[in-house]
């Protein structure tokens, strides 16, 4: 049981959450703790990580690929909390129960990318997402919170259900729930209608968590009406989980063509549309939303490569996405007023009133975009050069063409922080010297990480490795 400490942690993390939520209300209290057991478990992550082992009758397992998923799981969870010290998106008679939800959300996620079997991969995909129903339902004071919140459960429980029934023909075809034996069975078997439907109806529930089309319905109006930590999670951790789920899913396929083909439309669908969305898109929020279902898209041309380069890329690109991301947030959270909404036109001055986020952030969307010398532009290149050594130049073009596209709304943002003026009454933004820091931090990563991403690649390599890649 040494191997599942960290999990064991988090729960008992979850424990103190809950009885606080018994106790009376003191948000600074709720905050400090959750920044103090959120970095020890990022510790603890990073010191388990070359754990092996495997748990419950054979349906956990703990391996590189886990191990390395985990610490990105919790260095997301830890950011996200780092955003919190004002929560004025939540209710401050609320705040035991976010740092609750957010923390069994992460345990659930946890669960997953170790799950080696259908039913406790099931349960963990459902204990995440109804933490995360809940957490949209909370945000304080918006009309849209509600409807965000029902929308979001009534397509994450279709999704949920179809998944559900791919899950039994998966069953009745491989006799069992285990994934290394649904790997003996299914890539022998792929050609028959019925395994290739029921394989690709297991995957809804992870389309749906990634927000790749036609799953991605939910995600501007969540985004749009969820607290701005909650975005920041849903657009970062919880991504990176759905991303170890289908690789570990995918690999099961024994390199599928009709599954290839299938997820080729799905990835083209899902880049073009996220684009074109985003570029009408004036909330930031449902900007970053569409952005997301774009590099959806994009990180299933890795995994849908299946090739080691392939899944190494999907794995670099999770990182890449959730520090990328994660910036665009921190900007949201700061330049927002008690917790409301803002537009791309409200970043204008960015640039004079806190000049490290407007670094960040200009940092943060070229490297969405692709420009050399971020971290978002070595993942495209890799996740490109996976696609052409499987004879896929053509949908890289296409790749290109809507990175072509995006590169229109990102510099839109970086325009308004940059050369627009702010309006009279704009106050220059309140950044902390810890946030400072952090900022500093993350701009480090995101260009070191595209100068010299050799370390960071052989992470990915060794994750990919333990998969059979």
């Amino acid at each position: 049981m040494i191997v599942f400490v960290p999990e064991l942690y988090t729960l008992i993390a979850a424990g103190v959450f809950f009885a606080l939520s018994l106790a009376s209300d003191n948000a600074r209290r709720d905050f400090r703790l959750a920044f103090i057991l959120s970095a020890v478990g990022l510790v603890l992550c990073v010191v388990w990580v070359g754990s092996r082992g495997i748990l419950f009758a054979g349906t956990y397992q703990v391996d590189a690929f886990s191990q390395v998923f985990k610490c990105l799981l919790y260095m997301g969870f830890f950011l996200v909390v780092c955003l919190c010290e004002r929560l004025d998106g939540v209710e401050a008679r609320r705040h035991s129960e976010f740092y609750l939800l957010i923390t069994l959300c992460t345990l659930a996620l946890m669960l997953l990318v170790s799950c080696v079997h259908l039913l406790p991969l099931y349960i963990a995909l459902e204990l995440s997402s109804y933490s995360l129903y809940i957490l949209v339902y909370l945000r304080k004071g918006y009309e849209k919170g509600i409807e965000s919140a029902i929308k979001y459960f009534i397509i994450g429980a279709t999704a949920s259900a179809v998944m559900l029934f791919g899950f039994a023909l998966l069953y009745g075809t491989g006799q069992s729930g285990y994934l290394i034996d649904l790997m003996q069975e299914l890539p022998t078997r792929m050609n028959e209608p019925v395994v290739l439907i029921g394989f690709i109806l297991s995957l809804s529930g992870f389309f749906f968590k990634l927000a790749l089309f036609p799953f991605h319905f939910w995600a501007p109006d969540a985004y749009e009406g969820a607290p701005h930590q909650v975005a920041a999670y849903m657009a970062t951790v919880s991504k990176a989980a759905a991303i170890a789920v289908l690789l570990r899913l995918i690999s099961l396929s024994g390199g599928s063509e009709q599954l290839a083909w299938f997820l080729i439309v799905l990835s083209i669908a899902s880049m073009t549309i996220g684009n074109l969305a985003a570029v009408v898109q004036k909330d930031l929020k449902r900007l970053l939303a569409f952005s997301s279902v774009a590099h959806a898209g994009y990180v299933m041309i890795g995994i849908l490569s299946m090739n080691a380069l392939g899944i190494s890329s999907a794995v670099f690109y999770a990182l890449s996405l959730m520090i990328m991301k994660f910036v665009c947030f921190m900007v949201v959270v700061k330049a927002s007023n008690n917790g409301g909404n803002i537009s791309i036109s409200d970043l204008a001055g960015l640039h004079q009133r806190a000049p490290m986020l407007a670094l960040a952030l200009m940092l943060a969307l070229f490297g969405l975009a692709g420009i050399p010398p971020t971290i978002g532009f070595t993942a495209k290149l890799l996740v490109f050069t996976a696609a052409m050594k499987t004879g896929l130049l053509w949908l890289v073009l296409v790749a290109m063409v809507n990175v072509v596209i995006s590169l229109y709304y990102y510099l839109l943002v970086i325009k308004a922080a940059y050369f627009t003026k702010a309006s009279g009454d704009a106050a220059p933004i309140n950044v902390s010297a810890s946030l400072q820091v952090l900022a500093v931090g993350l701009i480090l990563v995101m260009i070191l990480g595209g100068i010299y991403p050799h370390h960071l690649i052989e992470l990915a390599q060794t994750a990919a490795s333990s998969i059979g890649y």
